[in-house]
C-alpha cells in the first residue's frame, strides 16, 4: 500500500499528552460508556482524572430517530457540555472501540478539533497512572455554532447494495469471526441478538477491529497494521466500506485507516449488520 510518508495526524494522543493538558480548560476528555455500562460501572470503579461521564446512545444518537443528531441539536448538547467549536475533545471509551465510535461522529458532526486516548484507561493503567473515582465539575456552558456533517465518511445502505460486486469496492466486516462466518449475530460473550439472520455481506473481506490493537488496547504500529490491511487488499485506488453490527467496531477501522496510514477513500457504513441483517429483499453470505 502506497501510502504518504509525510502523512501525519494528532488524532491519536497518548497518556503523556492528556497528563500534561490535565489543567487546560480547552481540552474536553470524556470517558464513553458503551453496551454492558449503563451504569458507568468501569467509570465508577477507576477512571482517567478529568474524565467525564457520557453514555453514547444518549450523548451520541438522535433521540427519535437511528440517526445522529442535526446540526442544531448537536451544537445544543455540546454547548450545554461545555464544549465550543474550537474546544479540543478527547475520548475514551470502555470498550475501547466507543471512544473511537465517539470520535467518529464527533468529525461526522463537523467538530474538527477531536482526539482518541491510545488505548484507553487500559494503557493508562498499563502505564502506572492512577485511576480515581471522584467526578470533576460540570464544565460552564459556552456558545456552539453549527456546523455542517461530513457526508463523504458515511455510506448508507442502497450505496451498499449498489457497490456490491464492485471491483473497485472494498467491502470490510470488523465483527469477530463467529459473527463473519454466520455463527452469531451478536458477539461473545453477550447476548446474540441484533439481527434476525446470520452472516455477511456478500463479497466483504474480514478483518476483526482487535487485531489492530495490542494488548493494552492500544493501537499496533504503523508498520504493523500496514502489513496487516495489506493483506487484505487495501489499496489506496479502492472505495473503502467498513461495517460491523452497530458500527463501533467499524470505526476502529476507519481510524486505522485514515488517520494512522493516510487513506482517504474511507466510509462507514453505521447501518452495519442491524439493518442489513434485518432488511428484505437485500442479499446475505455464509
Amino acid at each position: 500500500m502506497n501510502t504518504e510518508a509525510s502523512h501525519k495526524s494528532n488524532a491519536l494522543v497518548d497518556p503523556a499528552w492528556v497528563a500534561a493538558h490535565r489543567d487546560d480548560p480547552n481540552v474536553c476528555l470524556i470517558d464513553v460508556a458503551g453496551l454492558g455500562q449503563d451504569d458507568f460501572q468501569a467509570y465508577k470503579a477507576g477512571h482517567v482524572p478529568g474524565a467525564h461521564p457520557w453514555k453514547w446512545k444518549e450523548t451520541l444518537w438522535d433521540t427519535h430517530m437511528r440517526d445522529f443528531p442535526a446540526p442544531q441539536e448537536f451544537a445544543r448538547r455540546l454547548g450545554a457540555a461545555g464544549i465550543g467549536n474550537d474546544t479540543t475533545v478527547v475520548f475514551y471509551g470502555e470498550g475501547v472501540q466507543f471512544g473511537i465510535y465517539a470520535w467518529w461522529v464527533f468529525r461526522y458532526c463537523g467538530h474538527e478539533n477531536v482526539r482518541v486516548l491510545d488505548g484507553a484507561r487500559y494503557r493508562w493503567a498499563e502505564e502506572g497512572r492512577p485511576l480515581v473515582t471522584d467526578v470533576p465539575p460540570q464544565r460552564p456552558s459556552k456558545e456552539y455554532r453549527p456546523v455542517a456533517r461530513v457526508e463523504r465518511m458515511r455510506v448508507l445502505r442502497d450505496e451498499v447494495l449498489r457497490a456490491l460486486g464492485q471491483s473497485r469496492t472494498l467491502i470490510l466486516d470488523g465483527r469477530s469471526p463467529e459473527e463473519y462466518k454466520g455463527e452469531r449475530v451478536g458477539a461473545a460473550p453477550g447476548p446474540d441478538v441484533g439481527a434476525m439472520r446470520y452472516g455477511r455481506i456478500p463479497g466483504a473481506r474480514h478483518l476483526f477491529f482487535n487485531d489492530l490493537l495490542n494488548a493494552d488496547k492500544s493501537f499496533r504500529s504503523r508498520e504493523e497494521l500496514r502489513a496487516i490491511v495489506d493483506a487484505h487488499g487495501v489499496a489506496p485506488d479502492k472505495d473503502i466500506i467498513a461495517y460491523c453490527r452497530l458500527s463501533h467496531r467499524a470505526t476502529v477501522l476507519y481510524f486505522t485507516l485514515t488517520e494512522l496510514l493516510g487513506l482517504d477513500k474511507v466510509r462507514v457504513y453505521d447501518g452495519s449488520w442491524t439493518e442489513w441483517g434485518n432488511l428484505v429483499g437485500v442479499p446475505i453470505e455464509r
